[in-house]
């Protein structure tokens, strides 16, 4: 049985809430290219099955490689219309975001812009002035998530506290300053910790190095390059620009509408909308060196020397499967789930969002475990 949130709700909290039954599936359209090796689109379309169901409203999907590709669609655009799921629909991308940021990084550090041996301290002096961060902290111990630099202040965890908040704006910097108030939860480059707070500071590296921000910077080098043109980060607009899906949060038996949202404090850790389409392109360019030259990109498939149970490189993470390597991220913020792999040679790409009804759960949601272990087989 699916997890519950236990939440006591104000009227104010489900006002849009959604109890209407949910819709009949809508069948996946695909394309299927007969090759050897090609995914398996009977596999692929199964995982789609049934949707909407209590995981999800809706769930798009892209799968591709050297033996063929296979893109699908099921579920609904609204619960309200109960209209077909937008096959080509824009979503919070979550912390796939952070692909995008390492790339500018490494774009920016094979200009000679920025020295991922330089501590971060020498790029934003005034923000680490007066804490108790006395070590050096390296521009590629942010990549890599071993920076011993604490998460930043928030709302707190629970789903009621968030959505209160949900379009108040809080500043990459405030964040920022929030968490090396803290000091140091470990020494720099011994531990891994994947937290949102080392992308935040490269976010504002970023702008101090260009003079921009962030989203012009990341815009410039990365996004332009590889051809997303659906692509943008909102900051502090709340609403999902284009054709899109809407998310809901289930809550005690309610479907709570969590589309608009502002994101800014996330930054460059997680605060861009995007399609699966474009997250594709993404990680083709990127993977085939278009994007970071091949130096640079190296970062992305090297793990951390010396840091016990590091799976986390600059941006990506490795990911072992049936016997086979993929270098991946997922991202999830309410209402969408997110997720971008691909072995380093090209041979299968996997895309998906998931309209999560518990996105920021404990445990994966399952129409993307359905999705992941059918994305990796091949028809016979």
């Amino acid at each position: 049985m699916k997890r519950r949130l236990a939440l006591t709700l104000s009227t104010a909290l489900v006002l849009g809430a959604v109890a209407a039954p949910l819709a009949a599936a809508v069948p996946a359209q695909a394309v299927v290219a007969p090759a050897p090796g090609a995914p398996d689109a009977k596999a692929l379309a199964e995982a789609l099955a049934g949707l909407p169901d209590e995981d999800a409203t809706a769930a798009l999907v892209r799968v591709g490689g050297t033996g063929g590709s296979w893109h699908g669609a099921a579920g609904v655009r609204d619960l309200r219309s109960g209209a077909k799921a937008l096959e080509h629909a824009r979503f919070r991308a979550g912390s796939t975001t952070k692909v995008v940021t390492a790339a500018t990084v490494l774009r920016l550090a094979a200009d000679g812009r920025v020295d991922l041996d330089a501590p971060v301290q020498r790029y934003l002096p005034a923000l680490f002035r007066g804490t108790a961060f006395r070590q050096p902290v390296s521009v590629r111990q942010l990549l890599n998530h071993t920076s011993g630099i604490p998460a930043g202040g928030g709302w707190g965890d629970a789903f009621a506290d968030q959505y209160a908040h949900r379009f108040d704006v809080v500043t990459p910097t405030q964040v920022a300053a929030s968490a090396l108030a803290k000091g140091p939860a470990f020494a720099p480059g011994t531990r891994q910790q994947y937290l949102n707070i080392n992308y935040t500071l490269l976010g504002l590296l970023v702008e101090k190095v260009t003079g921009g921000s962030f989203a012009d910077a990341a815009t410039r080098l990365v996004l332009r390059p590889a051809g997303m043109r659906h692509t943008y980060f909102p900051g502090t607009d709340r609403r999902i620009h284009g054709p899109h899906n809407r998310g809901y949060q289930l809550v005690d038996g309610e479907f709570v509408d969590v589309t608009e949202w502002v994101q800014a404090d996330r930054s460059a850790a997680g605060d861009m909308i995007s399609t699966t389409a474009d997250l594709e392109r993404l990680l083709t360019a990127l993977f085939r060196g278009r994007i970071v030259p091949a130096p640079q990109l190296e970062e992305m498939f090297t793990l951390p020397a010396g840091v016990p149970g590091a799976t986390m490189s600059a941006g990506l993470q490795k990911i072992e499967i049936g016997g086979r390597v993929y270098w991946g991220k997922s991202g999830s913020r309410y209402g969408y789930s997110t997720g971008i792999a691909a072995d380093q040679d090209l041979s299968r790409t996997v895309v998906y969002s998931v309209n999560s009804t518990d996105a920021k759960g404990e445990e994966m949601n399952p129409v993307a475990q359905r999705i992941i272990m059918a994305s990796v087989r091949n028809t016979t």
